[in-house]
């Protein structure tokens, strides 16, 4: 199986589906995301053909903009890698990651591992944390009209998965409720190092926003 012309048309279709989708959840984030997992897998053992296939279709229906439905995107992703000679178990692999990606209030037990999902979802939540992190959280933040930041509603670290999936809370909540969390959740060594810069920015943003916020600087 060349594996090229399936990438390549890959791409092709993730960037056709995900054309005006918010700016958090597409085609960019799609390829930061990928790159991510490029960079990654050169230093763990896994099939780069999964973990591309993983990485350009985690987002291709993202359940937060299907009405929760979180088998959308794994019904999108076998319907077109079924046009493409692509074999069934990695059809399947590719299936669960996009199911099991997500942070989803990281109370829950994951249902499928693998090495390939470690790595697609180490990447995804690279993409979650630093600079980026903090621009992505704010336009979603926006995209749903949340407040920046409410000291009278305080984060909620014990949600369940509904509970995250419904929450309307302020978008400075999020950081401690799933972005601050995930430096200490990446599965991979690579993971871990791209993090902590990541982690340490966010971590300065935080104080000087609440400094500001209080008029202390």
């Amino acid at each position: 199986m060349e594996t090229q012309p399936i990438i390549e048309k890959t791409v092709a279709f993730v960037q056709a589906t995900l054309a005006g989708a918010e700016a958090g959840h597409d085609w960019a984030h799609t390829r930061r995301v990928w790159k991510n997992a490029e960079a990654i897998a050169r230093t763990e053992a896994v099939d780069p053909l999964v973990v591309a296939l993983g990485a350009l279709l985690h987002d291709i229906a993202d359940a937060k903009f299907h009405e929760g439905d979180e088998e959308v995107g794994p019904r999108m992703a076998r319907a077109f890698l079924e046009s493409l000679p692509v074999d069934e178990p990695v059809i399947h692999h590719v299936e669960q990651i996009i199911r099991n990606i997500s942070f989803k209030g990281g109370n829950f037990a994951a249902a499928f591992h693998s090495p390939e999902l470690a790595v697609v979802q180490d990447a995804d939540r690279l993409d979650a944390i630093g600079a980026i992190g903090i621009a992505r959280a704010f336009h979603y933040g926006g995209f749903r009209n949340r407040e920046l930041y409410n000291p009278d509603i305080p984060p909620n670290l014990n949600m369940s998965k509904e509970e995250y999936k419904k929450s309307t809370a302020p978008t400075i909540n999020h950081f401690y409720e799933k972005l601050l969390l995930l430096k200490d959740r990446m599965h991979t060594q690579t993971g871990r190092r791209m993090a902590e810069d990541r982690h340490r920015y966010m971590e300065g943003f935080l104080e000087e926003f609440l400094e500001e916020w209080e008029g202390r600087r």
